[in-house]
């Protein structure tokens, strides 16, 4: 499949992906155009074309967050979702981790949003948040242990003797979190 091809499928999928994280029209075009440069040198490494709309759409987010990331906007945890693709699908970790960040407290859920997911440099986030370095360190590890442990409550996850977690998805209907 070519990127002209891809452009004429999805073009107008991706667009309103994009536009409903920026809420901006010309900026929206600017990160269409930068996803589909994207598509273009990298299409020839997609070696299963059923996977091409999942692909697309991360590399759309991955932009998004690039957009951010450079921009220094500043925007809330809820403007973007964790998945990218828009089309429900089976139960999964994605499924969980975001009722798990959803469920933290606002003080630990936005500096690890912004350091882990956003990619700022902790001081960044203690700057953005008008906190200190050591509290922002402090919530941010808080919150990584709180993730942690709501695998376990929630799916049954267990902690390795490495420190990992490992362990099996549960169904849905079995799941604390997400059910």
């Amino acid at each position: 499949m070519t990127t002209k091809e891809v452009w004429a499928i999805y073009a107008d999928d991706v667009k309103y992906f994009i536009l409903s994280k920026v809420k901006n029209v010309s900026i929206t075009e600017d990160i269409l155009q930068d996803t589909f440069i994207k598509v273009h040198t990298k299409l020839h490494t997609l070696k299963d074309e059923t996977k091409l709309k999942p692909w697309l759409f991360s590399i759309a987010r991955y932009t998004i967050l690039d957009y951010f990331r450079t921009s220094k906007h500043t925007f809330l945890v809820e403007e973007l979702e964790l998945e990218a693709d828009p089309e429900p699908k089976e139960h999964s970790e994605q499924d969980c981790l975001r009722g798990i960040i959803k469920s933290l407290p606002k003080k630990y859920r936005d500096p690890l949003f912004l350091s882990d997911i956003k990619g700022l440099k902790q001081q960044e986030v203690a700057d953005q948040l008008k906190l200190s370095l050591p509290t922002v360190k402090s919530q941010i590890q808080r919150a990584r242990k709180q993730i942690a442990q709501g695998f376990m409550d929630c799916c049954g996850f267990k902690m390795n003797d490495q420190g990992h977690l490992v362990g099996e998805i549960q169904d849905k209907a079995d799941c604390k979190v997400c059910h």
